[in-house]
């Protein structure tokens, strides 16, 4: 069992920089993929990016790729999510998740086991 708690979400303008956290707790989690998503309202929940278990891939959906970097720290049961270059479209509750294997890092929503209970961030313009 995997239970995450995201933190860091706000209200920033746009162009402006976030961190988001998610602390895991279990001791399985360094063998876990970990990946971020977002819904907005009246969207679907889709993908922002991922991170293998060591933190030697990351991937990333295109609309974040450039502005946001996914990382981790497995001595802390961590992942993070630093967003800069923020635009009103960020706009969303953003979850962090724990899935895949060490030999897999899923992009989707419906290959994460775990979830945390989101965070909002809210872009203004």
């Amino acid at each position: 069992q995997v239970q995450l708690v995201e933190s860091g979400g706000g209200l920033v303008q746009a162009g402006g920089s976030l961190r988001l956290s998610c602390a895991a707790s279990g001791r399985t989690f360094s063998s876990y993929a970990m990946g971020w998503f977002r819904q907005a309202p009246g969207k679907e929940r889709e993908f922002v990016a991922a991170i293998s278990w060591s933190g030697g891939k990351t991937y990333y959906a295109d609309s974040v790729k450039g502005r946001f970097t996914i990382s981790r720290d497995n001595a802390k049961n961590t992942v993070y999510v630093q967003m800069n270059s923020l635009k009103p479209e960020d706009t969303a509750v953003y979850y962090c998740a724990a899935g895949g294997s060490v030999s897999i890092t899923p992009l989707t929503s419906t290959a994460y086991n775990y979830w945390g209970q989101g965070t909002q961030v809210t872009v203004s313009s």
